[in-house]
């Protein structure tokens, strides 16, 4: 199994720690195995702040994914569609078992220059 770091939205990373959002939409699926995702929470914030166990990966349409992940997406169907705009797969990561970080971590101390675009594995 492998983790991921994910660059999040602070935003979304607030509704991932209060229990809002437990899925994490994606267009692409890592093509490893994913045990945990490690929450990398974009500008302003710019540190590793969070955990979280990836119980299942929904992969369908756009709307079955949202149909099946609609009550605990944590952002609005707009968004949501605007972002699977002409897409015909859609990827959510059920997280389990979120942590919040009780100190924020640098990407450096992940062996990691700069914020990944979309996800990078790490060990």
């Amino acid at each position: 199994m492998s983790n991921i770091l994910i660059s999040i939205n602070p935003e979304h990373v607030e509704n991932i720690f209060n229990g809002t959002k437990k899925y994490e939409y994606r267009k692409t699926k890592c093509k490893k195995n994913i045990d945990k995702i490690i929450i990398y929470s974009t500008y302003p914030t710019m540190k590793v702040v969070g955990e979280a166990k990836v119980e299942e990966i929904l992969e369908d349409t756009p709307n079955k994914i949202w149909e099946k992940t609609k009550n605990y997406s944590g952002v609005k169907l707009e968004f949501y569609q605007e972002y699977y705009k002409d897409r015909e797969k859609a990827i959510a990561y059920k997280l389990a078992e979120v942590k919040k970080y009780n100190i924020p971590k640098e990407l450096a101390s992940y062996g990691i220059k700069t914020a990944p675009q979309s996800f990078v594995y790490i060990k």
